[in-house]
């Protein structure tokens, strides 16, 4: 079965925290694909004008597994080390067709 769920996350990174959050960002997604087996795709850009402005794109296989992806501990782990790094950020739930 295709990935029906997606989400999509933006960050506004406080300036001078990007190398470190992208650091952050990185080892999060490598954490997601290998201990989430329902975690599909994890992508992450950067805005070419805004190197403060990150989008995630990731791709779970229901809205199940993107909420176990929020209980996991390496999820909890990434927010509380960037949390201080940024202004805001604002997550998307979506339904594939």
């Amino acid at each position: 079965m295709a990935s029906r769920f997606a989400v999509t996350a933006r960050f506004d990174v406080i300036p001078g925290n990007e190398a470190a959050f992208m650091t952050e960002m990185k080892k999060q997604a490598e954490n997601s694909l290998n201990f989430e087996p329902d975690c599909h795709y994890f992508d992450i850009c950067v805005d070419v004008d805004n190197p403060g402005r990150i989008i995630l794109y990731e791709l779970y296989e229901d809205a199940a597994a993107f909420d176990a992806h929020l209980a996991s501990r390496h999820f909890a782990n990434f927010i509380e080390t960037v949390t201080p790094m940024i202004s805001g950020k604002v997550i998307e739930r979506w339904n594939r067709q």
